[in-house]
């Protein structure tokens, strides 16, 4: 079934219909560009390790809020919709996701989101202000199933220890993974953490429309039936 966003997508396409270069015969229409300058950062654009200014990069002094690995921007977009008065940014290793993102914030005018192709544990450690983000979300991080790919895993001291360093007081972490031993990993990190004090389970609600997930993960996980995950914890 087609999701209502997609069907905005599909209907704002133009021009005419076009064979399918596959030889299946079935018609698509040509893919429109869909302008994402302002929102998709260009790392050249900021070089160096200096601490971003938020005033500068937002335009505007309004709390900032971080997503590691915003995927195609479910989350991303959804949240900065629903609270316009604070600047979104998401860091997303795969360009060709963090491109979609930008481009579903630009498909709905969301203007208070800005996604950065790159990797999260240097521009955390690096790059983002001490005690300047309102809340971190780190949502359905890769798993890196083999034993030798571990290591590549987003979540471990040095992120933490990023984390803490960059929310203001008070400021929160909220995490979700599908993936039970990888949250147990997450777990015992922020024990090891006691300046972030864990908060009481999320609830979970059942969703209202075809897009109220956090991610698309989430979504697809959820149909399945799979349990998830979640942790929040505020810097004490």
């Amino acid at each position: 079934m087609t999701s209502p966003e997609e069907s905005a997508v599909y209907q704002g396409m133009a021009g005419p219909i076009e064979a399918s270069p596959s030889g299946t015969g079935k018609p698509r229409r040509p893919r429109v560009a869909i302008d994402v300058s302002g929102i998709l950062v260009d790392p050249a654009e900021h070089p160096g390790d200096a601490e971003l200014d938020w005033t500068r990069f937002f335009g505007n002094d309004r709390p900032v809020e971080l997503e590691i690995g915003s995927g195609k921007g479910l989350f991303l977009v959804t949240a900065a919709a629903a609270r316009p008065g604070h600047n979104f940014l998401g860091i997303e290793l795969a360009r060709k996701y963090a491109k979609l993102a930008a481009e579903r914030a630009a498909r709905r005018a969301v203007t208070n989101v800005r996604v950065w192709p790159g990797d999260a544990r240097s521009i955390v450690a690096r790059r983002i202000p001490e005690s300047s983000l309102l809340a971190v979300h780190v949502y359905f991080p890769d798993p890196w199933w083999k034993k030798r790919h571990k290591k590549r895993r987003v979540f471990n001291e040095a992120l933490v220890e990023g984390i803490f360093r960059a929310l203001e007081p008070a400021g929160e972490l909220h995490v979700a993974t599908d993936v039970e031993e990888y949250f147990d990993v997450i777990r015992e990190l922020m024990a090891a953490e006691p300046r972030l004090a864990p908060l009481p389970e999320p609830e979970t609600r059942p969703p209202e429309h075809d897009l109220d997930y956090l991610t698309n993960f989430e979504r697809k996980f959820r149909i399945e039936g799979r349990a998830i995950y979640r942790a929040a914890y505020r810097k004490s």
